[in-house]
């Protein structure tokens, strides 16, 4: 066995002990000086692992057996963990998931962000760890060496799908509309099925976004609209605004509110939940947030205004940043469900004396997995910065 990790081979079985959690999942040990990543394993475990790749710096090696074990760990409740890569964490008890995600938030907001004193609040959890996600998708494989068809979720290779007759994460109506695309499944593979439970009292065409936690949504909604309250903005913007959920719950909190987003079927989705609930302080225009930043900002220049952006995963544009720093409204809050690129986003907004992180709210959007909702909320603290 080796001891100081240079000469590790590919098939090598090595002992382990876990002394960390890295974002995405992975139980980070050593052998010798080389990191090795593990998955699912607990912080504090001795394990025994196959290497499976090295590299200069690292390796990464699959879970043979636990040796010691955690008394974090805990039975999984779906038989496919660990061969579909829907789920990271089910091996964890949920109080401990709370913790990893709070430790893995922190950690990326001092090494990505530079944000080492950010304020970051306890994750916020979800009353069903299981069976709360409202919208799935499934996809399909043609096996050949067994000449069927294999429907499910693409397995934690990353190379083939997992065959799978329910997801534990899923809501029940869902896996019974599962049970009946598996009864008439598309004719080919290579095809993706979106399975989705409505959103009661909300328009939602198929494929546009809506958060697919229903159990947490409230929680989220009230942190949000109790960041905004403390601001006491008169004015609002959410950019990527979907079908106009965050504007449309804030809309009593503002004299008036504009939303934009480039999905131009969910504009008129927006437009329509706006009229269902007899909404008349606001609007919504199609367009990419990005193009429409500096213009919406610089419409009412010295009104107290905050900005509400809950961008794709990939986060906002290091161009679209610098019009908001230099249209600087006086409150930023940002929703994002990825706190990597939420982190690096952060330090552009807060560089040279900018916004100010006031504080950060996780909340557990997403149980069992490695993604968490984070709701930031920053401040303008610096000087004027001409808007040309």
């Amino acid at each position: 066995m080796a001891t100081d990790g240079t000469s590790l081979a590919v098939g090598q079985r090595v002992n382990v002990t876990i002394h960390d959690l890295a974002f995405g999942g992975e139980g980070v040990g050593r052998v010798g000086e080389l990191v090795v990543f593990v998955p699912f394993v607990c912080v504090g475990e001795e394990v025994q692992a196959e290497i499976t790749e090295v590299k200069k710096k690292f390796a990464r090696a699959r879970l043979v057996n636990v040796l010691r074990p955690s008394p974090d760990r805990v039975q999984p409740r779906c038989r496919y963990f660990g061969q579909c890569g829907g789920c990271q964490y089910q091996h964890l008890a949920y109080p401990a998931q709370l913790q990893v995600k709070h430790k893995q938030i922190r950690d990326l907001f001092q090494r990505v962000g530079g944000l080492a004193g950010a304020v970051i609040d306890p994750v916020v959890p979800c009353s069903e760890p299981y069976g709360y996600r409202n919208r799935i998708m499934v996809r399909t494989q043609w096996n050949k060496p067994q000449q069927r068809l294999e429907l499910g979720f693409l397995g934690f290779d990353n190379k083939f799908v997992v065959d799978i007759t329910e997801c534990a994460l899923a809501e029940p109506i869902l896996n019974e509309q599962l049970t009946q695309v598996r009864a008439k499944p598309p004719p080919r593979g290579g095809l993706k099925v979106m399975l989705r439970v409505a959103p009661e009292g909300w328009v939602v065409p198929n494929d546009s976004f809506f958060q697919n936690n229903f159990f947490l949504l409230p929680k989220l909604v009230e942190t949000v609209r109790a960041r905004l309250r403390e601001a006491g903005s008169r004015r609002l913007i959410d950019a990527y605004c979907g079908v106009g959920f965050f504007a449309l719950e804030l809309a009593d909190l503002v004299e008036s509110f504009i939303g934009v987003e480039y999905d131009r079927l969910a504009i008129n989705a927006a437009k329509a939940n706006m009229t269902r609930r007899g909404i008349k302080n606001g609007q919504f225009v199609s367009g990419p947030a990005e193009d429409y930043l500096g213009g919406l900002l610089a419409r009412h220049p010295g009104e107290p205004t905050t900005l509400v952006i809950d961008p794709p995963r990939t986060g906002v544009p290091p161009d679209a940043l610098q019009r908001i720093r230099r249209a600087h409204p006086q409150q930023v809050i940002y929703v994002s469900c990825h706190p990597a690129t939420l982190a690096r986003d952060l330090q552009i907004l807060c560089a040279e004396g900018g916004y100010e992180l006031v504080k950060v709210t996780p909340h557990d959007m997403f149980p069992q997995t490695q993604h968490v909702e984070c709701v930031a909320d920053l401040r303008w603290k610096g000087p004027e910065i001409p808007s040309v």
